[in-house]
């Protein structure tokens, strides 16, 4: 079993992110998704978001969920099958109506904007 699968119904997941240009660490709070051993994070705010950006120039990110905290490695979600998945378990999770005040549909945040997949976990 994933060391994922206790947490799954948490409502938030802490990732940090190294600045890519700052070099420093940052953290957000944010929904998430369990798929077997991959945890995954939606860019509401699309491609420009800072923490997407500083995954993808650092992929080394730590993701804490209640009391635990694990080093993983996240990747662009770029198969489409795997991003219409993710889409899918995101949208069960969290059924909302979108985020007007950034022009954000619950259907584009399901299945266009940007996904991250965090993997390949070990111990801080």
């Amino acid at each position: 079993m994933s060391w994922l699968a206790p947490y799954a119904d948490e409502e938030n997941c802490y990732l940090t992110t190294t600045g890519r240009r700052s070099g420093n660490p940052h953290e957000i709070e944010i929904w998430f998704g369990v798929a077997g051993d991959t945890l995954y994070l939606i860019s509401g705010n699309g491609p420009t978001a800072d923490w997407y950006r500083n995954a993808l120039a650092t992929p080394a990110v730590r993701v804490r969920v209640a009391a635990s905290t694990r080093l993983g490695v996240a990747r662009d979600v770029t198969d489409p099958q795997e991003r219409r998945a993710v889409g899918e378990l995101m949208g069960a999770k969290y059924p909302w109506d979108g985020d007007p005040s950034i022009g954000l549909t619950f259907e584009a945040w399901c299945f266009t904007v940007p996904a991250l997949a965090v993997e390949h976990w070990s111990l801080p």
